[in-house]
């Protein structure tokens, strides 16, 4: 499919009514652990911008992000902000903005993953951005974001920082088997018999993380959530995730993984510290973690994520987004500082230097320090030779449901069946399917399978 096909779907269907499909406030209250906020905050008029000084809070787990607020309140005195630390959003963060809507209370702005957006929505917890300006800004950011924000006419959270994924690798170790970076996912599993015949692997897998696999579907062409009409429809099983699914079966029966670990674990560094293992698939953010393998400075290069045999160049693995919650007074002034920190080049730069954010949402300006080449990573510039393009050939259509991380729960337990049972991912990602479906019905939704 032509990426241009594929915007125009995304944005059929985020004209879709996202709240009018089933997920009456009942339903939302049921996912959420909560009541829903008290009111609709998009329901009425907007509000105008104050007429005194304002004072903002944005709850994060980023660290140090008050430094960022600090530059922002030098050059703004009457739109003051302060950062308070929650902890990350499945730990507890997300827990507390829920509690703090429902008792119409909270902070103006809130951390909210990409994934965790239908979640809010279903208790009207986030102000709809476009009523106060975000559609006239939406060129300053990577296209695939501003489609992952936008449901029901408008768009929700500002993007902060995502991970365009790539092929990290120990060159020296390459080197020594005579192998180059693979340009496709089966000269992946060509080199990682090759590297078994070493005694070490080339990557690791983690089966009880499923968001890796979600990333790879999404890279192969898998749109696992979509709607119609006024249903979900739920497609775990299409052509591409099960192509996915049989391919890292055959990788773990062939024991071209080491399951023992997974990436960035303790495990995973001691061994990748001892040359036991050569290479990750990781998201932009990984060069901080790597940089952890004692011993392998200038050791380290980059390359372009294997691609399938259709789909797209890479893929997209975490990343967040600044919202703007529903039990503000200030919409608007939250809003401005919100496109303030995610697309000026200050902004951009004291995000990655003192949060240590994912990768730039603004395809203008990835970070002065992501510019240059890296003494870690061989003098390699790989931010702008990597990630650059790598943001730029994402999947459009992907959509996130509002129960993902009970999803990914589900598929967890399944592909551990893997190693306790011997379960193939393919017969896992049926069993998750038709789960998936169920626990989309027991909140209230009207959901099918394809």
């Amino acid at each position: 499919m032509k990426a241009t096909e594929a915007v125009m779907i995304s944005r059929d269907i985020s004209r879709r009514n996202l709240l009018g499909l089933g997920l009456g406030l009942g339903a939302g209250a049921a996912l959420a652990g909560c009541a829903p906020a008290t009111s609709n905050p998009n329901a009425g008029p907007t509000l105008p911008p104050a007429d005194g000084p304002v004072r903002l809070t944005y709850w994060s787990w980023l660290k140090d992000l008050q430094v960022v607020c600090d530059i922002w309140n030098e050059a703004n005195p009457d739109v003051q902000v302060e950062a308070v630390w929650i902890q990350g959003g499945n730990a507890g963060g997300y827990q507390k903005l829920f509690s703090a809507l429902a008792s119409g209370g909270g902070p103006d702005i809130g951390q909210v993953e990409f994934r965790q957006i239908p979640a809010f929505l279903l208790v009207n917890g986030l102000v709809e951005i476009g009523r106060y300006g975000m559609g006239e800004v939406t060129d300053r950011y990577d296209e695939a974001l501003i489609n992952q924000i936008t449901f029901n006419d408008g768009m929700f959270g500002v993007p902060q920082d995502s991970g365009p994924v790539g092929f990290y690798y120990r060159h020296d170790l390459f080197d020594s088997i005579g192998a180059q970076p693979p340009g496709t996912w089966e000269e992946w599993l060509e080199l990682a018999r090759e590297v078994r015949t070493t005694g070490a692997y080339l990557e690791a897998f983690d089966v009880g993380d499923t968001s890796p696999f979600a990333a790879y579907a999404t890279q192969a062409g898998a749109n696992w959530w979509q709607i119609d009409g006024d249903s979900w429809v739920v497609n775990m099983t299409d052509e591409a995730t099960l192509e996915v699914a049989d391919f890292f079966d055959r990788a773990v029966d062939e024991d071209l993984l080491h399951t023992g670990f997974g990436p960035y674990s303790p495990g995973w560094f001691a061994a990748a510290g001892n040359d036991q293992i050569f290479a990750a698939t990781g998201a932009s953010w990984a060069d901080a973690l790597i940089q952890g393998v004692a011993a392998t400075e200038g050791l380290w290069h980059v390359a372009p994520m294997p691609a399938w045999a259709q789909g797209f160049g890479s893929t997209y693995l975490g990343g967040s987004t600044a919202a703007v919650m529903a039990n503000t007074r200030y919409p608007a002034e939250a809003l401005d500082f919100c496109i303030w920190m995610t697309t000026s080049e200050e902004g951009i730069d004291a995000m990655i230097e003192h949060c240590g954010i994912g990768w730039s949402p603004s395809p203008d300006f990835i970070g002065s320090s992501r510019r240059e080449p890296s003494e870690f990573f061989g003098g390699q510039n790989y931010n702008e030779e990597v990630f650059v393009p790598a943001a730029d050939q994402q999947n459009l259509e992907w959509t996130w449901a509002p129960t993902t991380q009970r999803v990914f729960d589900i598929l967890g337990d399944g592909f551990r069946r893997k190693l306790t049972a011997g379960q193939s991912f393919v017969t896992s990602m049926h069993e998750a399917e038709e789960a998936t479906v169920k626990v989309l019905a027991d909140t209230g939704l009207n959901v099918r399978s394809a």
